[in-house]
């Protein structure tokens, strides 16, 4: 648990890398680790890497303004709070939303583990239509439906080309090469940091936590909630989460968005140890090498006890580091998304060879499309979210 916390604190503070990388690179040494560790060691990691960065990686989208996918909605409030001299306070404020998150998610995901597996094939019936309700509905509603549909249309077709050659996506590493790597480092990653600006963070200054317990609370329902639907459901992510949740920023400040988004992060990774269970499905890469383990999987009951006791760890690591965020301000954020952008050019050929790198290429252009259109990013999730759709559909 505490090498997952440690890994997951690396990928979370360390943009464009997300848990699911650190997972790849860990089914790499699968043979290693099951002779010197056991496969509850593998396991155990896996999970306190996944939950620890749903904490963590609000600390480069609050200082540095350099979000993930995961964390792309929350970018706006957190760093305009760090831009008040509040960056503190932001990431305070996240982690306690993302300790909440785990606090309700768990009870949940052991009655899901209970009731939907029979729910579950009247749920893959309708999942093409609910897909096409959600994605329509966030399409509808944004700033820009054209652009925002061009964009989900685009990432679309490429994410169908993606999955139909992913067994090209085989670089140095065997085993550790996915083409959901390349595909959304490029989307969600170095399209980012491309448009990194270079400005000081100004002095921080933490004067409390301006939310009372229940206002805090009452924030994290709505987003643990958001967090189990897309969670469960095929083809939707974090992003799609806080997406629905913009609907209450207009009827509450950035503090409640910033609680409410957090909390939807980490429900979802909880959420996901519960349908790999339940209903033998995958929804992040961790889940994906946690599978490799076949019969060696510990039992659901263990697996949610170390995702608990890693959510106090990463809360604790996440306020630490809050505090000693001052050092971030010597810290050039163009020059340090340059180097993120060419470390991650690297492991996109060590993982996925010149196949990756041209999925990365194609990725980054349509990454460019939302700030050139002024529409959400979450609408590149088309690559994954228009494959899963004609697939429910039957095409």
């Amino acid at each position: 648990m505490l090498t997952g916390i440690g890994l997951g604190c690396i990928s979370g503070i360390t943009p464009g890398i997300h848990a699911n990388t650190i997972a790849a690179l860990m089914v790499s040494v699968y043979g290693t680790l099951l002779i010197h560790c056991g496969p509850e060691f593998v396991a155990a990691a896996l999970i306190a890497t996944l939950i620890a960065h749903s904490f963590l990686d609000i600390i480069p989208a609050a200082f540095i303004g350099i979000p993930d996918a995961d964390t792309a909605y929350a970018v706006l409030p957190a760093h305009a709070m760090t831009r008040a001299g509040h960056g503190e306070e932001a990431v305070r404020i996240s982690a306690l939303g993302s300790l909440w998150g785990v606090i309700f998610a768990v009870p949940i995901s052991f009655a899901g583990l209970l009731f939907l597996p029979a729910l579950q094939p009247l749920l893959d019936y309708w999942i093409g239509i609910i897909l096409v309700l959600i994605m329509g509905l966030i399409i509808v509603l944004s700033s820009a439906p054209f652009y925002a549909a061009m964009t989900f249309c685009g990432s679309g077709i490429l994410g169908l080309f993606a999955f139909a050659y992913a067994p090209l996506a085989q670089g140095m590493i065997p085993g550790a090469g996915s083409v959901l790597m390349p595909l959304l480092t490029g989307l969600f990653g170095i399209s980012v940091l491309i448009n990194t600006g270079d400005a000081p963070i100004p002095k921080q200054k933490f004067q409390g936590i301006k939310l009372t317990n229940t206002a805090i609370i009452a924030s994290s329902i709505p987003g643990t909630a958001a967090g189990i639907l897309v969670g469960w459901l095929p083809g939707l992510s974090n992003a799609t989460a806080n997406a629905l949740l913009l609907f209450r920023r207009s009827k509450s400040g950035y503090r409640e968005y910033i609680v409410a988004t957090s909390a939807a992060n980490t429900a979802n990774a909880v959420i996901g140890i519960a349908a790999f269970f339940a209903i033998s499905r995958m929804r992040n890469g961790v889940m994906v090498a946690l599978s490799a383990l076949e019969d060696a999987i510990p039992p659901f009951s263990s697996l949610t006890l170390v995702a608990v006791m890693s959510s106090g760890g990463a809360f604790l690591l996440t306020i630490l580091m809050a505090r000693s965020a001052q050092v971030l301000n010597r810290i050039p954020a163009q020059a340090f998304s340059q180097i993120i952008c060419v470390g991650m050019v690297a492991l996109t050929y060590m993982l996925t060879d010149w196949f990756g790198l041209w999925i990365l290429v194609l990725s980054i252009l349509i990454g460019l499309l939302p700030g050139l259109f002024g529409v959400e990013r979450m609408f590149c999730m088309g690559a994954i979210s228009l494959p899963v759709i004609l697939f429910a559909l039957g095409f």
